[in-house]
């Protein structure tokens, strides 16, 4: 028996005698049991064959003693997996699905192989090795071959998930969101770039250079309130040296002093980027709207490196405060990261297919990111790497970061239903929060990682030494600071907004196959003011029992799954476990695809071979206008070809106009 069977974690026991307790979980009757005359090889043959009759037999590719436990106290028989695939699984998270042992296939001498009540679950597999699996869980939907299954049988994936479970994907799909509902995904999800393509690089090259002028601006905000002896933005101090005023102006007097002009010239850039957010680029001037040239653009980049990095300060700065509060005040009425964004533009760069932060660096300079891209010498398909914007304005606890792993899952596409689970869990950084150092250590809390690390000697002894938090426990550390209601009234339902409104983009694009369902692991940071921010979606979300509050968690989530995707189809009122309904759209009747019967017409127009000289005056000739219009027949309304589903999204949203997702506590039982 696997170690997850003898040692529940979140379960009630039953009274009486544990052997005859374990007999009655395999769904053995206490009247077999008792009788002498049967053995074990017929007890297993009876269970089996009600298992067949009920279609109860599944298969595990994975390491999952939960999963085979669960199912096992529900009558289910397994069908072992005899085969090695083709492609070998990652898991998409962090120590996710190490794959089992085989079991070897068949045992020569089965009544040794009885000795052990346990073996009996050994017999009953050899007995179903003929028969079908109606229920598949495995790491990757590739160790099977996904379309050749019956509609009869469930699995753990869907098809095309990319579009949300890869970097890559996420970052894209998310632009479409407003095509969706009614929602900004710069409210959520830190913007991020493909680098891709050249024009990619652009877009984040135009980015970084106008956080470059915000940053400035906000380093005069803040250096004007230290020098008042107020606080700085937020409790973000960027000023060089510390101490009392004094101090600060002995510093400066040995620091290079940069002209009022950078203040300008970044005040001139955020003027240009809100004209361009409110739309009026159109009515100014020609002059007001001039853009810099690459060799200002440098220059102006080079003097915030050293103003970022205290080689230099402005000495002019309480000159420019009032206009520079303005203008924040403003960018942060329309751009809802201005808070993340911090002072010193700091970027993470992550490959766009890889997972348990394999790779991941933090960077604040440009030309480095851009060259880091450029150094990599594989292929335009494999070279995809994503950039996003790094949140320099964590929630700390203890002066240590952390990260949210959430679980939710999908059971079905159309209609779109997703079960948000109510419990999660934190998971620390071994190193306390420190935006001098850019180490990977400090700013990814990904286990896969930290699990290698040594905690800091300096970091807050209050903090278990590994490493995580029920989402129970984080309640109760927001309680005593007198925050208890922060979790139900901002985090929980931020997140449950999140995750809907991030399906509903991706629904267009996974193949929405009935008797499926997935359970995914999103991870979120919380800003300094609880919001969550959506950092990625996980498929095959580990389930290791790493710590002891994965150990609980993990456990409980696997088995409250079962009860949703199995349980429920017998009985909708039965005990779901810690899942809610998070929303479940009204049925949408997608009719089949017949094609349009579509043409081009028009008059076919050759380009003149000389220059031809102005006619003044033209009257067209009767010939002329009694040519016929040219049809060029569309390839769709031709005959003989194969038409499939149609996969348009502006179809799917005159169909679905009534289905929209509400915002706020509105999501719970939406549809239910």
């Amino acid at each position: 028996m696997e170690p997850g069977e003898r040692k529940r974690l979140s379960s009630a026991s039953l009274e009486g005698d544990p052997r005859e307790e374990n007999k009655l979980k395999r769904g053995i009757s206490q009247d077999l049991t008792s009788s002498p005359r049967l053995d074990r090889y017929k007890i297993a043959r009876q269970l089996t064959e009600k298992a067949i009759k009920e279609k109860k037999i599944f298969s595990i590719y994975g390491h999952y003693p939960v999963i085979r436990a669960t199912l096992r106290r529900k009558g289910w028989v397994e069908k072992k997996f005899h085969f090695l695939p083709k492609v070998i699984p990652n898991a998409d998270d962090d120590g996710a699905g190490v794959p089992e042992h085989k079991c070897a296939e068949g045992k020569e001498n089965q009544e040794e192989a009885l000795e052990k009540t346990d073996d009996i679950h050994d017999v009953m597999s050899r007995l179903v090795k003929n028969e079908m699996p109606y229920f598949l869980w495995t790491i990757k939907r590739d160790v099977i071959d996904y379309h050749s299954l019956s509609c009869d049988q469930m699995l753990n994936h869907y098809g095309k998930t990319a579009s949300f479970t890869t970097k890559i994907g996420l970052c894209v799909n998310m632009r479409s969101l407003p095509w969706y509902v009614q929602a900004n995904p710069d409210s959520f999800f830190p913007r991020c770039y493909g680098l891709c393509t050249e024009s990619e690089k652009q877009e984040f090259l135009d980015d970084f250079r106008r956080t470059v002028a915000s940053s400035i601006l906000k380093w005069v905000v803040s250096h004007q309130n230290y020098s008042r002896g107020k606080p700085s933005i937020k409790g973000e101090a960027c000023e060089p040296g510390s101490g009392n005023k004094k101090a600060s102006e002995n510093a400066e007097s040995k620091l290079t002093g940069l002209s009022g002009q950078l203040v300008d010239t970044a005040c001139q850039v955020c003027r240009a980027y809100l004209r361009q957010l409110e739309h009026e680029g159109i009515d100014v001037s020609e002059d007001s709207t001039r853009g810099l040239t690459e060799d200002e653009w440098k220059d102006l980049t080079e003097q915030y490196y050293s103003l970022l990095h205290g080689e230099a300060f402005i000495s002019t700065s309480r000159n420019h405060f009032s206009q520079c509060q303005a203008l924040l005040n403003k960018i942060t009425s329309v751009n809802p990261q201005t808070e993340i964004d911090g002072l010193r533009n700091i970027w993470i760069i992550k490959p766009a297919a890889k997972s348990r932060g394999r790779d991941i660096v933090c960077m604040n300079r440009v030309e480095e990111i851009l060259e880091l891209v450029a150094a990599d010498h594989l292929s335009a398909k494999d070279n995809k790497w994503v950039v996003q914007k790094y949140i320099e304005t964590p929630l700390l606890i203890y002066d240590t970061k952390f990260d949210i792993r959430q679980w939710f899952l999908v059971t079905d596409w159309n209609p779109l239903t997703i079960w948000f689970y109510k419990e999660s869990y934190l998971r620390f950084s071994t190193q306390r929060f420190s935006l001098e150092n850019l180490d990977s250590a400090i700013h990814l809390c990904n286990n896969s990682i930290q699990k290698h690390l040594k905690n800091d000697k300096d970091r807050s002894p209050l903090l278990p030494y590994y490493n995580m938090w029920t989402s129970t426990r984080f309640r109760e550390y927001l309680q005593k600071r007198g925050r208890g209601a922060v979790w139900a009234s901002v985090i929980y339902p931020a997140m449950k907004r999140a995750i809907a409104n991030t399906m509903r983009v991706a629904q267009d694009h996974v193949e929405p196959r009935k008797n499926s369902f997935e359970l995914y692991g999103a991870d979120f940071i919380l800003g300094r003011d609880f919001q969550p921010w959506l950092i990625e979606i996980n498929s095959s979300p580990t389930m290791h029992a790493s710590t002891p509050v994965t150990a609980q968690l993990c456990a409980q989530v696997q088995e409250d799954t079962i009860k949703v995707v199995v349980d429920r189809k017998v009985d909708r009122n039965c005990n779901i476990g810690n899942f809610e309904l998070l929303c479940r759209q009204p049925a949408v009747d997608l009719s089949p695809f017949h094609g349009s019967d579509l043409c081009v017409e028009g008059v076919s127009v050759r380009r003149a071979k000389k220059q031809m000289p102005t006619i003044s005056n033209v009257n067209f000739s009767s010939s002329l206008l009694d040519i016929q219009p040219l049809k060029v027949r569309c390839p769709l309304a031709m005959p003989n070809q194969p038409l499939g589903p149609p996969h348009s999204a502006l179809q799917q949203d005159s169909k679905l106009k009534d289905a929209k997702i509400p915002s706020g506590h509105d999501l719970v039982g939406w549809g239910s």
